[in-house]
């Protein structure tokens, strides 16, 4: 089949895991639903997740912190919610069960499978957005996540979004082992 020359504002990577940012933004709790966010580095453990101009990134801003917590389905409600009211007209400081690690500056949601505390190690502005890029301090989970001391997606259930159509997806089933299915085409 021959390719086909697509808008690049069409494309995106599939699929895009679903997830809450977290700051406080003048002193209270603020989240908002994304989508652009993606581990960066392995040793130390980063993260980073692109922003528009947003409310939360005034508490990334101001504290140099950030929380990424993991949604299950049954938060799908919820996190679409924080994608859709601004913290600047909506105090969503209480939606949530919230609690802190050892950051104060980032929020973390007891209602999410997975929770990660950030420090701001750069903010990298964009013509458009934000680049923030926060070393892992801290990760909080729950024993029913895990499964051998390791997060299991199964049991966290997370979902993701697909753009531009802007649909939510339920992660489906395995289909291959990494580092070891490829072994096969090793002459």
């Amino acid at each position: 089949m021959e390719k086909i020359k697509i808008e690049p504002n069409d494309a995106f990577l599939y699929p895009m895991p679903m997830t809450i940012v977290g700051a406080v933004v003048d002193g209270k709790a603020n989240f908002m639903a994304a989508a652009w966010v993606s581990r960066v580095n392995f040793k130390p453990a980063m993260m980073m997740v692109a922003l528009g101009p947003h409310h939360t990134n005034l508490g990334i801003d101001a504290n140099g912190a950030f929380s990424i917590n993991v949604p299950d389905v049954s938060l799908l409600g919820k996190t679409d919610y924080c994608g859709i009211v601004s913290g600047r007209k909506v105090d969503k400081s209480k939606l949530f069960d919230v609690f802190y690690g050892s950051l104060p500056g980032a929020p973390l949601i007891r209602e999410c499978p997975v929770c990660m505390a950030c420090r701001l190690s750069q903010a990298v502005k964009l013509p458009g957005d934000t680049l923030y890029i926060g070393d892992v301090v801290e990760v909080y989970t729950e024993e029913r996540f895990l499964t051998d001391g390791k997060p299991d997606i199964r049991k966290i259930d997370p979902f993701a979004l697909t753009m531009p159509d802007n649909r939510y997806w339920r992660v489906g089933e395995m289909v291959g082992k990494a580092w070891s299915d490829g072994k096969k085409l090793k002459a």
